[in-house]
């Protein structure tokens, strides 16, 4: 494959760009002393593993990007924000940039969080991925650490597991939690699993038992948690580890 193919498939620009970015001498294949520049656009190399430097960035070649990010308070999931900053701005620009069948460039979320509501959250520009991690088919159990303004009664919880209508949905449905854990009657924080995906439905399951959510994270998709080292802002490679727990 032409390295300036491989730079236009990472996202560092059209094929004009990139080839402009060779010729300038800013591109070099290796890690480290051993990188050597290229100025040659048609010159070939194998992408698989492949290691690049772009104007003094390290960029290791991926054919398909799957990350995760730890989403930070105070941002939409959204390319066009309405109100707070948007959680593209965290990523490097290649990753926005990635061309793309479809008409949006770049890496997506994989469903949304709200603007206040921190945690772990996918992002990928393989259309199946996407599709395989949203699609509700999966029930991909998602965890959540959910902080409520009043402790949660027995009753409460009964409801949650048994399933409520949220009255506001154009085709009511119950909507159910499949665990809770926390102590009833005592505990304002608990952790809630759910398999749906509805618009603000923590929020509107705890309100419709009569609580209210005064703080919420996710913490978990499937099998794989958010890392305790990845800090709030920051966003990581998923390994091919990171893939497994999500088919797991």
């Amino acid at each position: 494959m032409q390295l300036q193919d491989i730079l236009f498939s990472q996202g560092f620009g059209t094929r004009r760009v990139c080839a402009g970015l060779i010729q300038q001498g800013l591109v070099a294949i290796g890690q480290g002393s051993d990188a050597i520049v290229l100025t040659d656009g048609t010159h070939d190399a194998n992408p698989e593993g492949l290691h690049l430097r772009v104007q003094g960035r390290d960029w290791q070649v991926h054919a398909k990007a799957y990350l995760m990010l730890h989403k930070p308070a105070g941002t939409e999931c959204s390319q066009k924000p309405s109100t707070y900053p948007s959680i593209y701005t965290l990523l490097p620009a290649p990753l926005r940039q990635r061309p793309s069948k479809s008409a949006v460039q770049g890496v997506q979320a994989i469903g949304r969080l709200d603007q206040d509501t921190t945690g772990l959250l996918l992002l990928s520009d393989d259309g199946q991925f996407i599709h395989r991690m949203a699609s509700p088919k999966h029930h991909l159990p998602k965890v959540y650490e959910v902080t409520t303004k009043h402790a949660l009664e027995d009753q409460q919880v009964s409801r949650l597991l048994a399933g409520v209508v949220l009255d506001d949905d154009p085709r009511p449905v119950a909507a159910a939690a499949c665990e809770i854990v926390g102590e009833a009657g005592v505990s304002c924080h608990l952790r809630l699993t759910l398999t749906q995906g509805k618009y603000h439905q923590v929020k509107r399951m705890l309100a419709a038992v009569g609580n209210r959510v005064e703080g919420l994270h996710r913490s978990r998709i499937g099998a794989l948690e958010l890392p305790a080292d990845l800090a709030p802002g920051q966003w990581r490679w998923l390994q091919p580890e990171d893939l497994s727990l999500l088919k797991a």
